[in-house]
């Protein structure tokens, strides 16, 4: 049975392509809101063609769309941005992802839209946010993560730094736009609501949503000039917290730099001795003998397959786990009794799993109502709702205004 949603009610406008922008709108869609997305006629989201395709549209994009409205409207005509600028004055929220003066080009900025709504939540995702010298240029997450620090610090110190295998510095950016977004709805709400609240700009810089990310990094350089290298697979200052190789040749994330999960660990790895140093009773203790340490846990992986490592330390309430892939995933049992799979059914029959909605909310949970829509496939209706009839339509389409 469909519940309402938690954001049921709230109207969102997207105005955006590709990662950020609609991984924000996403959200929000799955958990009650009406997103209406607008798509350039005849193209539309470039993600609609991106990565692996089942007869022509990326099953990327079922993920990303779903439970979105699909509007075409080219965005370069007037009539266009005109129909545009109405949406927004019905919205609660506007996510938009275009390069910094681009909407002002086209009387869709945020000054634009205040005046015809001042209400409106609209959110901004740029690669280096709505000011400062940079602000033009474009940006994408690759960018934003090297940048921002995160690359600087992944992978090893005698090679040179990689990338983690996803667009993290889009996701990122996109999940402080959602908390923007809800911080100012509810400040909105608490000043008068729709028709007389307070709303305002949520300018994320997806540069400086990475560094929100980068822990004590900045601090620990201005006291100590501290410049936080690249360590592989171990968390630098945390020990132990590290990957090790087990005798079938599997890697095991151990993390044992809790006190207490410390000794515990070297009690069931046969080091006494390491457990009851009271010397390594702390983290800094540990720290300054982190290869001592690592090298003890390192010995025991390496005699034993990582079942009965991970049996061992599971008994001893030591976290650990093997590193996962998508296939470790599907047939694992905790992803299964928490529902992190959804199957669908596609138009031609073919059946589509797509992950869970997360958060979980115990009264108003996330759900697909329906996959990522086809292009336009929702512009009569909007139209329609719009006061346009089917013979504006026809002509607003034939003009290929939409």
């Amino acid at each position: 049975m469909l519940s309402a949603g938690a954001l049921a009610g709230v109207k969102v406008l997207e105005l955006g392509t590709l990662i950020a922008g609609p991984f924000c709108t996403r959200l929000m869609a799955e958990f009650g809101a009406e997103v209406i997305k607008l798509e350039a006629p005849g193209a539309g989201d470039p993600l609609r063609h991106w990565r692996l395709l089942h007869e022509g549209t990326s099953l990327w994009w079922y993920v990303q769309a779903r439970n979105k409205k699909s509007l075409t409207l080219n965005l370069a005509d007037e009539r266009a941005r005109e129909i545009a600028m109405r949406l927004a004055v019905e919205a609660d929220i506007i996510v938009e992802n275009y390069r910094p003066g681009v909407l002002e080009k086209w009387g869709l900025g945020f000054d634009d839209i205040k005046a015809a709504n001042p209400a409106a939540i609209m959110v901004r995702l740029s690669g280096y946010g709505q000011s400062g010298p940079m602000r033009e240029r474009p940006g994408f997450g690759a960018i934003a993560e090297s940048m921002g620090g995160i690359r600087f610090v992944s992978g090893y110190p005698d090679r040179p730094p990689v990338r983690i295998g996803i667009s993290i510095g889009d996701s990122i950016a996109a999940l402080h736009g959602v908390i923007g977004a809800l911080m100012a709805l509810h400040h909105r709400d608490r000043t008068g609501g729709r028709k007389s609240g307070v709303g305002q700009m949520v300018d994320v810089a997806l540069y400086e949503a990475v560094f929100n990310m980068m822990e004590s990094m900045v601090p620990e350089f201005a006291m100590f000039g501290e410049v936080r290298q690249r360590t592989g697979g171990a968390l630098p200052g945390i020990v132990p917290s590290n990957t090790y190789l087990c005798r079938d040749g599997q890697s095991i994330v151990i993390a044992g730099n809790g006190d207490a999960i410390f000794k515990r660990l070297m009690r069931a790895i046969g080091r006494v001795d390491l457990a009851d140093d009271e010397a390594l009773a702390r983290n800094d203790g540990r720290v300054a003998r982190v290869g001592e340490i690592d090298a003890a846990i390192a010995e025991f992986t390496g005699q034993h397959e990582i079942s009965h490592v991970l049996d061992l330390l599971t008994a001893a309430a030591v976290p650990a786990s093997r590193i996962y892939s998508v296939a470790d995933m599907v047939d694992d049992a905790q992803f299964q009794a928490r529902g992190m799979f959804e199957t669908h059914t596609l138009g031609d029959g073919a059946a589509l799993t797509l992950p869970g909605i997360v958060p979980r909310l115990s009264a108003t949970p996330g759900q697909t109502r329906w996959l990522g829509p086809g292009l336009g496939e929702h512009t009569d209706e909007i139209l329609e709702s719009l006061g346009y009839d089917a013979s504006q339509r026809d002509k607003l389409r034939a003009a290929g205004v939409i």
